[in-house]
């Protein structure tokens, strides 16, 4: 029945069903045609699913990350880090890359940092001389590190799914998510340097004072979650929902948001976890069916007789290329869950450590943000510049070779980008 599966999501894709109820209706056409496997089935894995207890640091994340960009923290965020890099050359780019890194330690979501930096960003570096294709290239590359630099969506998904623990997941990304910042910073350098644009502003003790008076509130937080979790004070979850109690006090405290705009933020953070929960539950009935008919043992012994099992790297190789061509039409979300069981098995297979296999699969899955058709971030990025994807693509070149080169280094040296959640959790494999 495996035709009917993969041959009824292929039908309901192409007649632009979208992915999450495709998964859904064609997993339910494939049991019930199946015969011998109750329809009951479909609603207990649907539970099963959702019935996961770090899927519950989503909502509260999203919030945060609401809350940020409407009390006007981007800006205050743009002045600090103005302040701090401004002075380098290429300053707006500097600028632009150094408070993309600081928002991902607040938001966990690409799309939040794309559109909440780059609505201010893209527009002054135009206004700069910088050209609009780098600008929105820039801002979209950037933005991809909400989903490495802790905390992220991305990797929350993929600890729920893989039983890992969320807290190590977060600590895996930190390395990889600075390298690429610094050679996104190295590279706009580079192009400021090579057309003679972006001139420095000179660096001001007062001005940077000033400005961490202004945004200290929201630079808090990166440092309440990842500090609270290397030092072992609570986990993941707990620590989003620290940050949300942090949020409400200083924003009600402040007036920087009114009590009747805390609802509609909680509204809109509703639903927007109501999507991800949407493919959550689609992905998870999938991902069981595949499982169910042996799929991912299949698959290892099929790689296995191709001679691909030998090696780590031939296997990240497989699962890199998988990843990044299923990345550029599907969600995050739902490629994860899916492809799961197939990975777990791959793991397994080849002795890697399930941290490193996941890192791995995250930073494989940024790119996808910035890759057409399905780039949401480029999508973003482009139409705040007024571009076509096709000419941001052209500017995203350099970019995606950096997040290449950055996932190379991820792959061929695990001690390098798990070297702090093994300082701060023993107990990782080595």
């Amino acid at each position: 029945m495996l035709w009917l599966l993969f041959g009824a999501f292929a039908v309901l894709c192409v007649l632009r069903v979208p992915i999450a109820f495709a998964m859904l209706i064609s997993a339910t056409v494939a049991i019930a045609a199946q015969g011998d496997v109750p329809l009951a089935i479909v609603p207990q894995r649907i539970w099963v699913g959702l019935n996961n207890f770090p899927l519950l640091a989503v909502p509260f994340f999203l919030f945060v990350a609401q809350a940020m960009n409407e009390s006007g923290a981007s800006v205050r965020l743009i002045d600090f880090t103005r302040a701090g890099v401004g002075w380098l050359r290429g300053g707006l780019a500097q600028v632009n890359v150094t408070v993309s890194m600081i928002f991902a330690g607040i938001s966990g979501v690409s799309s939040a940092d794309t559109l909440g930096v780059g609505s201010i960003m893209i527009p002054a570096m135009k206004r700069e001389g910088y050209p609009a294709g780098f600008s929105a290239g820039i801002t979209a590359a950037s933005s991809t590190l909400g989903n490495i630099i802790p905390p992220s969506l991305m990797m929350i998904i993929y600890a729920a799914t893989a039983g890992l623990s969320v807290g190590a997941m977060f600590l895996s990304g930190i390395v990889p998510g600075v390298l690429i910042g610094v050679a996104q910073m190295a590279w706009a350098s580079r192009v400021a340097s090579r057309l003679g644009i972006g001139d420095s502003t000179p660096f001001s003790v007062r001005t940077l004072r000033s400005t961490a008076r202004s945004a200290w509130t929201a630079l808090v937080i990166p440092i309440i979650v990842i500090g609270g979790i290397l030092g072992g004070v609570f986990t993941a979850t707990e620590a989003s929902v620290i940050a949300v109690v942090y949020v409400l006090v200083v924003s009600l405290a402040s007036r920087q948001l009114r009590l009747n705009r805390l609802f509609r933020l909680t509204e809109d953070s509703i639903g927007l976890f109501s999507l991800s929960l949407l493919c959550v539950a689609a992905a998870s009935l999938w991902g069981w069916v595949l499982a169910f008919y042996g799929v991912p043992q299949a698959v290892v012994a099929w790689l296995g007789e191709l001679g691909l099992l030998g090696s780590t790297f031939g296997i990240f190789a497989v699962v890199i290329v998988v990843f990044l061509v299923i990345g550029t039409f599907m969600d995050a979300i739902p490629a994860i869950i899916i492809l799961q069981p197939i990975v777990g098995a791959l793991t397994l297979a080849g002795g890697i450590d399930p941290y490193h296999m996941g890192i791995v699969v995250v930073l494989t899955l940024a790119i996808g943000l910035i890759t057409p058709p399905y780039g949401l971030c480029l999508l973003i990025a482009s139409d705040l510049a007024g571009l076509s994807t096709v000419e941001a693509v052209r500017a995203l070149v350099p970019f995606y070779i950096i997040s290449l080169g950055v996932l190379a280094v991820a792959a061929f040296f695990p001690d390098l980008v798990l070297m702090i959640p093994r300082l701060a959790m023993g107990g990782l494999s080595r």
